[in-house]
Protein backbone atom coordinates (compact mmCIF):
# COMPACT_ATOMS: atom_id res chain seq x y z
CA UNK A 1 0.00 0.00 0.00
CA UNK A 2 1.35 3.47 -0.62
CA UNK A 3 1.52 6.04 1.62
CA UNK A 4 -0.44 8.59 0.09
CA UNK A 5 -3.13 5.54 -0.38
CA UNK A 6 -2.58 4.72 3.39
CA UNK A 7 -3.11 8.84 4.43
CA UNK A 8 -6.42 8.63 2.47
CA UNK A 9 -7.82 5.69 4.15
CA UNK A 10 -6.70 6.82 7.68
CA UNK A 11 -8.14 10.91 6.96
CA UNK A 12 -11.85 8.89 5.13
CA UNK A 13 -11.61 6.37 8.18
CA UNK A 14 -11.96 9.69 10.67
CA UNK A 15 -14.56 11.05 8.78
CA UNK A 16 -16.57 8.14 8.68
CA UNK A 17 -16.21 7.83 12.80
CA UNK A 18 -17.53 10.91 12.92
CA UNK A 19 -20.48 11.08 10.38
CA UNK A 20 -21.52 7.41 9.53
CA UNK A 21 -20.85 6.02 6.18
CA UNK A 22 -23.97 6.60 3.96
CA UNK A 23 -24.73 9.86 4.96
CA UNK A 24 -21.05 10.98 3.95
CA UNK A 25 -20.22 11.08 -0.62
CA UNK A 26 -17.36 11.14 -2.11
CA UNK A 27 -18.16 14.88 -2.77
CA UNK A 28 -17.78 15.59 1.10
CA UNK A 29 -14.59 13.39 1.19
CA UNK A 30 -12.60 15.11 -1.56
CA UNK A 31 -13.78 18.16 -0.20
CA UNK A 32 -12.73 17.33 3.52
CA UNK A 33 -9.33 15.67 2.44
CA UNK A 34 -9.05 18.97 -0.25
CA UNK A 35 -8.05 16.89 -3.28
CA UNK A 36 -9.75 16.42 -6.40
CA UNK A 37 -12.88 13.57 -7.03
CA UNK A 38 -10.67 12.84 -10.22
CA UNK A 39 -7.23 12.40 -7.46
CA UNK A 40 -9.61 10.30 -5.20
CA UNK A 41 -10.87 8.03 -8.13
CA UNK A 42 -6.93 7.23 -8.49
CA UNK A 43 -7.04 5.51 -5.35
CA UNK A 44 -10.07 3.67 -5.41
CA UNK A 45 -12.92 2.38 -8.26
CA UNK A 46 -16.10 4.09 -6.04
CA UNK A 47 -16.84 4.69 -2.76
CA UNK A 48 -17.90 0.73 -1.91
CA UNK A 49 -14.09 -0.07 -3.03
CA UNK A 50 -13.07 2.54 -0.18
CA UNK A 51 -15.11 1.05 2.37
CA UNK A 52 -13.63 -1.97 1.72
CA UNK A 53 -9.90 -1.00 1.95
CA UNK A 54 -10.45 0.89 5.25
CA UNK A 55 -11.91 -2.15 6.30
CA UNK A 56 -9.23 -4.49 5.54
CA UNK A 57 -6.84 -1.69 7.15
CA UNK A 58 -8.97 -1.85 10.47
CA UNK A 59 -8.79 -5.12 10.76
CA UNK A 60 -5.04 -5.57 10.29
CA UNK A 61 -4.82 -3.45 12.67
CA UNK A 62 -6.34 -4.84 15.09
CA UNK A 63 -4.73 -7.97 14.82
CA UNK A 64 -1.72 -6.08 15.14
CA UNK A 65 -2.86 -4.67 18.31
CA UNK A 66 -4.19 -8.10 19.82
CA UNK A 67 -1.29 -9.81 18.61
CA UNK A 68 1.14 -7.48 20.57
CA UNK A 69 -1.13 -7.51 23.91
CA UNK A 70 -0.91 -11.52 23.42
CA UNK A 71 2.81 -10.54 23.40
CA UNK A 72 3.02 -7.97 26.30
CA UNK A 73 0.87 -9.02 28.88
CA UNK A 74 1.71 -10.55 31.73
CA UNK A 75 -1.82 -12.92 32.06
CA UNK A 76 -4.75 -13.77 29.79
CA UNK A 77 -6.93 -11.11 31.85
CA UNK A 78 -4.30 -8.51 31.55
CA UNK A 79 -3.74 -9.74 28.01
CA UNK A 80 -8.32 -8.43 27.58
CA UNK A 81 -7.43 -5.41 29.34
CA UNK A 82 -4.98 -3.98 27.52
CA UNK A 83 -7.61 -5.01 24.30
CA UNK A 84 -10.18 -3.56 26.18
CA UNK A 85 -8.68 -0.48 26.64
CA UNK A 86 -8.15 0.06 23.09
CA UNK A 87 -11.25 -1.09 21.73
CA UNK A 88 -13.27 1.54 24.16
CA UNK A 89 -11.19 4.27 23.29
CA UNK A 90 -12.24 3.42 19.91
CA UNK A 91 -15.91 2.74 20.76
CA UNK A 92 -16.10 6.03 22.12
CA UNK A 93 -15.61 7.89 19.05
CA UNK A 94 -17.55 5.70 16.93
CA UNK A 95 -20.84 7.04 15.32
CA UNK A 96 -23.72 4.77 15.70
CA UNK A 97 -24.71 4.45 12.37
CA UNK A 98 -21.49 2.28 11.27
CA UNK A 99 -22.51 -0.72 11.67
CA UNK A 100 -26.14 -0.77 10.50
CA UNK A 101 -24.62 1.06 7.38
CA UNK A 102 -21.92 -1.65 7.08
CA UNK A 103 -24.39 -4.48 6.94
CA UNK A 104 -26.83 -2.60 5.10
CA UNK A 105 -25.28 -1.24 2.09
CA UNK A 106 -21.66 -2.39 1.92
CA UNK A 107 -21.86 -6.13 1.27
CA UNK A 108 -18.40 -6.37 0.18
CA UNK A 109 -16.65 -4.30 3.12
CA UNK A 110 -19.36 -6.58 5.72
CA UNK A 111 -17.90 -9.75 4.40
CA UNK A 112 -14.48 -8.58 5.54
CA UNK A 113 -15.50 -7.72 8.76
CA UNK A 114 -17.17 -11.07 9.51
CA UNK A 115 -14.50 -13.08 7.60
CA UNK A 116 -12.25 -11.22 10.80
CA UNK A 117 -14.11 -11.90 13.29
CA UNK A 118 -15.43 -15.35 12.38
CA UNK A 119 -11.34 -16.46 12.01
CA UNK A 120 -9.09 -14.50 13.56
CA UNK A 121 -11.37 -12.94 16.94
CA UNK A 122 -12.95 -16.11 17.22
CA UNK A 123 -9.42 -17.93 17.13
CA UNK A 124 -7.80 -14.87 19.37
CA UNK A 125 -10.66 -15.52 21.86
CA UNK A 126 -10.15 -19.36 22.38
CA UNK A 127 -6.69 -18.74 22.53
CA UNK A 128 -7.39 -16.05 25.27
CA UNK A 129 -9.17 -18.69 27.43
CA UNK A 130 -7.01 -21.68 27.63
CA UNK A 131 -4.15 -19.80 28.01
CA UNK A 132 -6.10 -18.45 31.43
CA UNK A 133 -7.19 -22.03 31.97
CA UNK A 134 -3.04 -23.18 31.73
CA UNK A 135 -2.39 -19.97 33.75
CA UNK A 136 -5.02 -21.15 36.90
CA UNK A 137 -6.34 -18.14 36.76
CA UNK A 138 -9.75 -18.92 34.27
CA UNK A 139 -11.61 -21.57 35.85
CA UNK A 140 -10.52 -25.20 34.33
CA UNK A 141 -14.42 -26.78 33.71
CA UNK A 142 -15.32 -23.83 30.96
CA UNK A 143 -15.22 -25.11 27.26
CA UNK A 144 -12.60 -22.29 25.15
CA UNK A 145 -15.42 -23.91 21.79
CA UNK A 146 -18.25 -22.88 23.64
CA UNK A 147 -17.67 -20.11 25.31
CA UNK A 148 -15.25 -18.29 22.41
CA UNK A 149 -18.27 -18.70 19.78
CA UNK A 150 -20.76 -17.21 22.78
CA UNK A 151 -18.42 -14.24 22.97
CA UNK A 152 -18.46 -14.01 19.50
CA UNK A 153 -22.42 -13.60 18.97
CA UNK A 154 -22.44 -11.35 22.43
CA UNK A 155 -20.30 -8.68 20.19
CA UNK A 156 -22.70 -8.28 17.54
CA UNK A 157 -25.52 -7.68 20.36
CA UNK A 158 -23.65 -4.20 21.09
CA UNK A 159 -24.67 -2.68 17.80
CA UNK A 160 -28.07 -3.98 17.62
CA UNK A 161 -30.18 -0.65 18.23
CA UNK A 162 -33.47 -3.43 18.52
CA UNK A 163 -31.70 -4.64 21.81
CA UNK A 164 -29.47 -1.38 22.74
CA UNK A 165 -31.12 1.45 21.56
CA UNK A 166 -29.38 4.62 20.38
CA UNK A 167 -29.81 7.51 22.78
CA UNK A 168 -30.44 4.79 25.70
CA UNK A 169 -27.54 3.02 25.61
CA UNK A 170 -23.62 3.55 24.02
CA UNK A 171 -21.16 1.29 22.60
CA UNK A 172 -18.79 2.18 25.46
CA UNK A 173 -21.56 1.30 28.24
CA UNK A 174 -22.72 -2.12 26.58
CA UNK A 175 -19.03 -3.35 25.50
CA UNK A 176 -17.82 -2.13 29.35
CA UNK A 177 -20.77 -4.35 30.66
CA UNK A 178 -19.62 -7.29 28.69
CA UNK A 179 -16.32 -7.07 29.16
CA UNK A 180 -16.99 -7.10 33.11
CA UNK A 181 -19.43 -10.01 32.46
CA UNK A 182 -16.77 -12.14 30.55
CA UNK A 183 -14.11 -11.63 32.38
CA UNK A 184 -15.43 -12.38 35.99
CA UNK A 185 -17.67 -14.98 34.23
CA UNK A 186 -14.68 -17.30 33.01
CA UNK A 187 -11.83 -15.74 36.09
CA UNK A 188 -11.59 -18.59 38.85
CA UNK A 189 -10.88 -17.27 42.88
CA UNK A 190 -7.49 -16.52 41.87
CA UNK A 191 -8.25 -14.74 38.68
CA UNK A 192 -10.52 -12.17 40.61
CA UNK A 193 -8.25 -11.76 43.08
CA UNK A 194 -5.46 -10.29 40.42
CA UNK A 195 -8.22 -8.63 38.77
CA UNK A 196 -9.26 -6.92 42.04
CA UNK A 197 -5.97 -5.94 42.76
CA UNK A 198 -5.06 -4.24 39.08
CA UNK A 199 -8.10 -2.51 38.29
CA UNK A 200 -6.63 0.66 39.89
CA UNK A 201 -4.40 0.77 37.07
CA UNK A 202 -7.73 0.86 34.73
CA UNK A 203 -10.57 2.31 36.55
CA UNK A 204 -12.27 3.05 33.04
CA UNK A 205 -13.58 -0.22 32.31
CA UNK A 206 -13.47 -2.64 35.44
Amino acid sequence: MSERLRDLIESTTLIFMRYGIKSVTMDDIARELKISKKTLYQFVKDKSDLVVKIMEAQCAEEKAIIEQAVTSAENAIDELMIISEIACKKLQKMNPSIHYDLEKYYPDAWKVFMDHKEDFVLGCVKSNLERGISEDIYRNNINPDIISKLYIQKIDCIFDPAIFPVGKFTFFQVYMELMRYHIRGVANDKGVSYLTKTIGKKPFIF
